[in-house]
Parts: C-alpha cells; structure tokens; sequence
C-alpha cells in the first residue's frame, strides 16, 4: 500500500466522519451521538497528521 492511499484514506476517514455528524446535527439527532462522532473526528484527525508528518519525513530520508 503506497503512502498516498494511505494519507488518502486517513482524510477519506475524517471527512467521512464529518459529514455524519453535520447529518446528524442537521436531522436533530441525539446530542450523544455529535459528541461521540466530534470526538472521533478529532481523533482521526491527529491520526491523519501523524501519518502525514510520517510519510513526509520517509519521504525526505
């Protein structure tokens, strides 16, 4: 698996994330379930730049 899809995929993540809890916000879901998808979000999105710095320092190595 190339560096590329591996970021692509980490991004894919978050955006997918993003966008179910705007749906779930905009439908008027439960109020736990933004929390938990927020938090998810900002997880994957700290995975998401680990990975982006990683494959920027293999790449310069």
């Amino acid at each position: 698996m190339s560096s590329n899809t591996i970021v692509l995929a980490a991004c894919v993540a978050v955006a997918v994330v993003l966008l179910l809890g705007l749906v779930n916000m905009m439908r008027g879901g439960s109020s736990n379930v933004s929390q938990k998808l927020m938090r998810l979000r900002v997880i994957l999105q700290f995975l998401a730049i680990v990975l982006i710095m990683g494959v920027l320092w293999w790449r310069s190595t």
